[in-house]
């Protein structure tokens, strides 16, 4: 049996990583600064990280949600603590694509509406309601297509509103920043404006913070930079840091009832303990080391730094999740980045943007780093 080619393969194989470095089968060592799509945020192998997995593996790797599970509570309240949302609720699932599935399937129970209100260039995911809010033709299927959703411009609330005003629509769905969109986000006006429609409405706010969530932007959620509460917050890829664990955040206007959501993965102990960990290391690295200083303080010193690049069109995005965009495709100066400068960035829905994604622990000799070989690399293309 062969695997199904579906994902274009550069020829490297990593072995062994350990922080920000990569190191495959033939010693090559590589500077990760795209954390396998945002997902690795306290660093690859983290100490207490590993050992907390270890731990739990050796005792209980999996039972059912039909039994208590104290991992679950114990996740809910350092989460509820280190995002400042503790009197919210949450739901534990496996990946960011089932938890936008039980955000747009719990804000439909809610208000008993089915339309849904996303964005230009958005992704929230592969599987069916989260495909169908994702803005690229080519991944959603007939299966998909029936969901009802209409996609519309970020910062026109006036659009949005003129939808809202038609008294069928379930949820807005937003990202805190795009991630494959090609980090595009809202602005504060149109955040705060946002709320105010959806209240007014009676619509269900989902914020997707799957990507630009756990710190990653400079604050632990994204949309708290502009000063707004969500109904539903989805998370996933950095709180498991390497495992896959997600989850949705519940605001307490949502009230529960035995089987209004379910899954069979989700919150299990192994996955709750990934969790805990991840959760456990960041306030660990947040009082010890100051990791939410350490993302403004790296992203500040690459806004600085990378003006010594000539060429750039413009940076896009927020503390560790950065866009550098240039006026023409970056397929070949991406590739030459991976295969003969051993640096890993990530791509994009815009062909002409770079995606930096490093662990939350970068330092700025990393980016000292990658904007030699960014100004080495794009002087040999040229020639």
């Amino acid at each position: 049996m062969n695997l199904f080619n579906v994902y274009p393969l550069y020829d490297i194989t990593p072995v062994k990583a350990v922080d920000c470095t990569i190191i495959d089968d033939k010693g090559v060592e590589y500077l990760d600064l795209y954390s396998g799509h945002g997902v690795i945020s306290i660093g690859h192998t983290q100490p207490d990280y590993v050992a907390k997995l270890k731990n739990q593996i050796d005792n209980l790797g999996f039972y059912s949600n039909a039994i208590q599970n104290p991992l679950q509570v114990e996740l809910a309240q350092k989460l509820g603590k280190l995002s400042g949302l503790e009197d919210y609720e949450l739901f534990l699932c496996s990946s960011g694509a089932e938890a936008n599935e039980n955000a747009l399937k719990l804000a439909s129970f809610h208000n008993g509406k089915s339309r849904v209100v996303a964005f230009d260039n958005s992704f929230h995911g592969r599987t069916s309601a989260a495909v169908a809010v994702t803005d690229n033709k080519k991944i959603v299927a007939p299966i998909n297509a029936q969901q009802v959703v209409t996609f519309l411009p970020l910062n026109q609330i006036e659009l949005v509103e003129a939808e809202l005003a038609k008294g069928d629509v379930t949820a807005v769905i937003i990202e805190g920043i795009q991630g494959v969109g090609g980090l595009d986000q809202g602005t504060t006006e149109f955040f705060q404006a946002l709320e105010k429609a959806c209240k007014k409405h009676d619509v269900v706010l989902i914020l997707d913070e799957v990507q630009s969530g756990y710190g990653r932007s400079g604050k632990f959620f994204a949309f708290q930079h502009h000063g707004i509460d969500a109904d539903i917050i989805s998370v996933a890829k950095g709180m498991g840091n390497g495992f896959p664990v997600g989850a949705i955040l519940i605001s307490p206007k949502f009230e529960a009832s035995f089987g209004l959501l379910g899954t069979t993965f989700g919150g299990s102990h192994l996955s709750c303990a990934a969790g805990i960990a991840a959760g456990i290391a960041v306030l660990d690295v947040i009082e010890k080391l100051d990791l939410q200083k350490n993302v403004n303080e790296v992203y500040a010193y690459f806004l600085e730094k990378i003006k010594e690049v000539d060429g750039i069109k413009q940076v896009k995005g927020k503390g560790l999740m950065l866009g550098v965009e240039f006026d023409f495709d970056v397929a070949a100066l991406r590739k030459k980045l991976i295969i003969e400068k051993h640096i890993f960035t990530g791509s994009a829905n815009n062909k002409n943007l770079l995606r930096i994604l490093p662990p939350l622990t970068v330092k700025k000799a990393d980016i000292d780093t990658f904007v030699k070989a960014l100004k080495e690399s794009l002087e040999e293309l040229k020639n």
